[in-house]
């Protein structure tokens, strides 16, 4: 790959006038180059013209290089964006012939953020950039870049690494790396393809995905969360990591010309335009044996992506978010999958982009007359106090669609559908009910109500707890419960507080999240993904569960009034109207100590909702933009 950037050829014109032997007027043309291409007529040097000349002029760029225009003296040049052209030697004339490095712009998607190259060597970002991972602005002389989960790399026309974000695991320490021909982006690891054909890793290698370094003959490399594949000049392909689920069983495939990995699996183009994929199939990821006439395949967290021949793509796996509504697409060079969401790069060098995106959840500012919030994972309710509903964010399965509620007196969110309470003891809800989460029609006496992944609980004026929905792991099994005063929903566990201020708990249980069986003078609980958290009379804040994040760090938590449990944070409301929270801060869901007269919160998957005391509500937390980027325009 040739070295990015600017460089300038130089041609002079000195006049000199021959008048010893009483001649014509003449005028001396000398020529001068520097790196990245060259002045091939008339040549370069010094040479002697009759005043008027027309003396041919070509410009010729080096591999990676583009003419990019003359400057100077142009006034007599024929057109001085065009390599090709003439030059009238009227006068003493100096001119510049100008070549820029050129690279094919492309386009890379991570879990949460998306990645352009320009044409000229300098990168875009959008999305996710809670570790910093969009901070690319600074970038030049790029030939490549690619993207996961938590940090962006860029590979310099020199060989040389760049590589901003997350760096817990080292994936992030390529700055002495030399010799590089193309990189890829796992999870938590980055991995590196030489001009030799070794392979170079750095970061997570717990399950031994980063052990390459005796891999050779490789052409290019693929990462993802835990496996990482190589290519290889036969055709044949390799891989090292985790394959619990089949992801690494390439040894039979032949006549491969590229790889490309998704969370679980492993996907390979043959020569002849047909796919194969090996691995976890959730959702039909792996579905590509029908496809043909393709020319690249990408392959992100929930889908695998196809480019077609012809321009247009194919994709098969989870549709949740759009990200595999492309059917209408055309015109595409190369296609890129994220976590949920699907990004084109067009021939005219302008993206398209589908899939979760700019959901709004936080766009609560013109709220007012607010009584009660409930945060779901990607949308945010709110409940006003003539008894209707407003919402905003994610609608995929319309979850959103509350606005012909009316005399409703409690909302609450799940992961994708709604639920509401009714004055006269009734419940409606909308959205995902694949799993009968939504059956509420004949309820009644209801007092309150909660929403947990999948499933919905509603506790009755006798104490007693109903329940629909999914039931995998058990969480529906409250038949037997009695004096219950409160209920509340994880992800996969429920949770009830009785009279007596002692707490009952079922379902899923692996990080210890239903282990509240020694609580006592417990007022309130609240359940997160995959931890419990529990509000005690004197204020103080008890919490079991998966604590990678920290979300369950709040014993030191005093004078708490309130509290809610989102995907990987907890959010404490103080009797003064401030907030305190703890856990997973990726998206900014943390970033509550500037919040004054807060009278309730609510958590979601990656935000945060605050009430206030003049019934406003404020949100913190993450949305993702899809980009509408032009990657040549900056080339004329």
């Amino acid at each position: 790959m040739k070295r990015v950037g600017a460089f300038l050829i130089t041609v002079a014109l000195i006049a000199g006038v021959a008048g010893c032997g009483g001649g014509g007027v003449e005028y001396d043309l000398t020529i001068a180059s520097t790196a990245g291409g060259s002045v091939t007529v008339p040549g370069e040097g010094t040479s002697t013209y009759d005043e008027g000349a027309v003396v041919d002029l070509v410009a010729e760029a080096e591999e990676g290089y583009r003419f990019v225009g003359w400057t100077g003296d142009v006034d007599t040049i024929g057109n001085i964006n065009a390599a090709i052209t003439i030059i009238t030697t009227n006068d003493n004339y100096s001119i510049t012939a100008n070549f820029e490095f050129e690279c094919t712009p492309m386009v890379a998607a991570g879990w949460l953020h998306t990645v352009g190259l320009k044409a000229d060597g300098t990168v875009v970002a959008v999305g996710w950039n809670d570790a910093g991972q969009c901070d690319v602005g600074s970038w030049t002389d790029i030939t490549q870049v690619t993207a996961d989960w938590y940090h962006t790399v860029g590979l310099k026309s020199d060989g040389t690494v760049v590589a901003v974000g997350s760096n817990d695991f080292g994936q992030c320490a390529v700055g002495a790396w030399t010799g590089i021909d193309q990189v890829a982006a796992g999870w938590f690891h980055t991995v590196g393809l030489k001009a030799d054909g070794t392979v170079v890793a750095v970061g997570d290698n717990y399950y031994g995905q980063c052990n390459v370094s005796g891999w050779t003959g490789i052409t290019q490399v693929a990462a993802s969360w835990e496996h990482t594949v190589g290519l290889k000049s036969d055709g044949t392909v390799v891989t090292v990591g985790f394959n619990d689920d089949g992801r690494c069983d390439v040894g039979s495939w032949t006549d491969i010309t590229q790889v490309t990995t998704g969370h679980g699996r492993t996907v390979g183009l043959k020569a002849d335009g047909t796919v194969v994929a090996v691995g976890d199939n959730w959702g039909g990821r792996c579905d590509v044996g029908g496809w043909t006439d393709i020319s690249q395949v990408t392959a992100g967290m929930t889908h695998t992506v196809g480019l077609k021949a012809d321009g247009t793509v194919v994709a098969v796996g989870l549709n949740y978010y759009g990200q595999c509504d492309i059917d209408n697409w055309t015109d595409i060079t190369q296609v890129t999958a994220g976590t949920f969401h699907t990004v084109g790069l067009k021939a005219d060098g302008t993206v398209v982009a589908v899939g979760l995106h700019y959901y709004g959840q936080c766009k609560v500012s013109g709220w007012t007359d607010i009584i009660q919030v409930a945060a779901g994972t990607f949308d945010t309710v709110g409940l006003k106090d003539d008894g209707t509903v407003v919402a905003v964010g994610d609608n995929s399965f319309g979850q959103c669609d509350v606005s012909d509620w009316t005399d409703i007196v409690q909302v609450t969110a799940g992961f994708l559908h709604t639920v509401g309470l009714k004055d006269d003891g009734t419940v409606v809800a909308v959205g995902f009910a694949d799993f009968g989460q939504c059956n509420v029609g004949g309820w009644t006496d209801i007092i309150q109500i909660a929403a947990g992944g999948h499933h919905t609980l509603g506790l009755k004026t006798d104490g007693t707890v109903v329940a629909v929905g999914w039931n995998l792991h058990g969480m529906c099994n409250v038949s037997d419960w009695t004096d219950i005063t409160q209920v509340t929903a994880g992800t996969y566990h429920t949770v009830g507080r009785k009279a007596d201020g002692t707490v009952v708990a079922v379902g899923w249980n692996d990080y210890g999240e239903c282990d509240v069986g020694g609580w006592t003078n417990i007022v309130e609980v609240v359940a997160g993904w995959q931890h419990t958290v529990g509000r005690k009379a004197d204020g103080t804040v008890v919490a079991v569960g998966r604590n990678n994040y920290g979300q369950c760090y709040v014993s030191s938590w005093t004078d708490i009034t309130q509290v809610a449990a989102g995907g990987l944070h907890t959010v404490g409301l103080k009797a003064g109207g401030t907030v305190v929270a703890m856990g997973d801060n990726f998206a900014g869901q943390c970033d509550l100590s500037g919040w004054m007269d807060i009278t309730q919160v609510a958590a979601g998957g990656i935000h945060t909702a605050g009430l206030k005391a003049d019934s406003t509500v404020v949100a913190a937390g993450g949305e993702t933009e899809l980009p509408t980027w032009n990657l040549l325009e900056a080339v004329p």
